[in-house]
Order: C-alpha cells, then sequence, then structure tokens
C-alpha cells in the first residue's frame, strides 16, 4: 500500500475553500484540552480515520464560544438565526489522505433551527441547549445545561495577553482545516478555511462539566494542559468529499 504523508501543521489553510458551502464567525473561544492515549478513544473515530498525534499523544477538547453570523453559500450569514452560543467536545483526527480534522463528539448549541440542520444535514451529534456567555472584565463565563438530559458545564476564564508565536502544540490543537464526520455508512471531509487564529493565553478560574463524560470519552484526569482564548475568526466550509472506504 502506497504510504500517504500527512499534512503538515500549519496556522494557514493548506486547502484554500473556491465554493463556500456555508460560513460561520467563531468569537470569544475558549480552547481546554486533555492528553489523552491514542488507543483509548481510536474506537470513537469515523472510518478511515485514527487519532492525530503529537508525540505519541492525542486530545480531547472542551472549546465553548459565541457563532455568529451562520449562512449557506458565500453570504453575509444570518444576525439573528445565525447567531448563538455553542459548546463542542471533540476529538483529533487523520485520514487515508493525510487529512488532519476535527471529530465532534458532541455540539450543544442554542438555536432548534440549526441544531435540526446539523443533524439532519450534516449528520452532526447537536443537541439543543440552554447555554450563556457572559463578561465580566476580562473574566468570561460559560455555562450550559442540556434541555433533554442533566449534563451540565460551567467554564470561567480569565483572558490574558496575546501569544506571538504559539508552540508546537498550540498549533496542533487549533490549526484544523477541515473535520470528519459519519455519514450514512461513509466518512466525510468538510474542509474549512480562515485567517490564523489570533490566540491568548487564558488563565482557568473554575470549571466544573459533565459533557465529556456524557459523550463516552474517559473522564479527564486532572487540569487541562492547555488554556486558550481567542477572539476569533470568520470562517468558509468547502464542498465535502466522501473516503474511499467504509467498514
Amino acid at each position: 500500500m502506497e504510504t500517504v504523508a500527512t499534512e503538515p501543521i500549519t496556522p494557514s489553510t493548506p486547502r484554500p475553500v473556491r465554493r463556500p458551502t456555508l460560513v460561520q464567525g467563531w468569537h470569544e473561544l475558549t480552547f481546554l484540552h486533555w492528553p489523552v492515549e491514542p488507543e483509548r478513544v481510536a474506537g470513537l473515530l469515523p472510518v478511515g480515520t485514527r487519532p492525530d498525534t503529537l508525540d505519541g499523544v492525542t486530545y480531547i477538547g472542551l472549546v465553548p464560544f459565541l457563532l455568529r453570523r451562520t449562512g449557506l453559500g458565500p453570504g453575509p450569514g444570518l444576525p439573528y438565526l445565525g447567531t448563538f452560543c455553542e459548546t463542542n467536545v471533540r476529538l483529533y483526527s487523520v485520514d487515508e489522505q493525510g487529512r488532519r480534522g476535527v471529530v465532534f463528539m458532541s455540539l450543544d448549541a442554542t438555536r432548534l433551527l440549526p441544531v435540526l440542520a446539523g443533524r439532519l444535514g450534516v449528520r452532526l451529534p447537536y443537541l439543543w441547549s440552554a447555554m450563556r456567555l457572559r463578561h465580566e472584565g476580562d473574566v468570561i463565563t460559560y455555562t450550559c445545561r442540556r434541555r433533554r438530559t442533566a449534563a451540565t458545564s460551567r467554564v470561567v476564564v480569565r483572558t490574558g495577553p496575546p501569544i506571538a508565536e504559539p508552540s508546537p502544540l498550540e498549533h496542533f490543537l487549533t490549526a484544523r482545516w477541515g473535520l470528519h464526520v459519519s455519514w450514512f455508512g461513509r466518512t466525510a471531509h468538510l474542509p474549512n478555511e480562515h485567517a490564523p487564529w489570533p490566540l491568548h493565553r487564558a488563565e482557568l478560574l473554575d470549571l466544573d462539566d459533565e459533557l465529556i463524560e456524557a459523550t463516552g470519552l474517559p473522564a479527564p484526569a486532572g487540569p487541562p494542559v492547555s488554556v486558550l482564548w481567542s477572539p476569533g475568526v470568520r470562517v468558509r466550509f468547502g464542498v465535502p468529499t466522501l473516503l474511499h472506504h467504509s467498514r
């Protein structure tokens, strides 16, 4: 079998999106990450992908943020229906063509219509939840409560100075130019592009989360090894492609 090289970890997209199918603004993001052994999460990834690793380790991510002006095609997006809070639990993947990506284990969102569209159209594990993002100076509090279960999450961070040169780990955890999703028995890759992340240091002041364990992932052991914040970027998604192999 021919060996395919894994794409490099780079702050700029290696595959520009020429025909945008979806636009979104990702704002006020906090990135929390914990290391996990690849073999503990490999069975949770879509067929044709494996855990992406850095120095033999992969990561579980918890990312709350504000999503603004989601819309189809290249347009400006919807100001009201397309703006809502979201929290995702995610893993990191690489496929048989060497494309690095994200695998979402859950996505909590406050707007019912995008939740239904995401579940039915793209087959993403969206959940309708009550969420809030609150600012008090440089302190940001994110809260989430699922409407059909008792799972909740509360994240409180203090934002810090910008990072002039992100570390290899910080690039690995944030510079992701696509996602992998199981789609009617196949695996699809959905590419995206955006400007390089403007990353900041952040201090975790409080964390009380049940979303990670609710996905079936192992409970994080101890505090996150990486805490980052970003004011955000504008994102364009391209045309999805199906992987060649299926289980």
